[in-house]
């Protein structure tokens, strides 16, 4: 397993832009925000013992090395748009004997 060696913060700039910083450890989030607990139920083992801030949302994994936190109005956003991405339609690959007239 790769180790998660990247801490991002995802917030929401004054233009509506998505303002994303990495750090390399958890310190300088810390010292922003306040930590509230551990994560002790990720079903990405290692986010377990990770910390929960209060005012952002995660840990949540993002590729294999990256934790993701994100302010409550990106994630609500962000979740919204997920929910509405229609799925892909796949083309049906079925027998064509059925459409061709003997």
């Amino acid at each position: 397993m790769a180790k998660k060696d990247t801490f991002r913060i995802v917030t929401r700039g004054c233009d509506g832009s998505l303002l994303i910083r990495d750090y390399p450890s958890s310190d300088p989030i810390a010292e922003a925000h306040h930590q509230i607990g551990v994560d002790d139920c990720s079903t990405d083992l290692e986010l377990r013992g990770m910390p929960v801030f209060k005012g952002l949302i995660g840990p949540m994994p993002e590729g294999k090395t990256i934790v993701r936190y994100e302010s409550p109005e990106v994630f609500e956003t962000l979740t919204k748009e997920w929910g509405e991405e229609k799925p892909r339609r796949s083309r049906s690959r079925g027998s064509r004997s059925s459409a061709i007239a003997s």
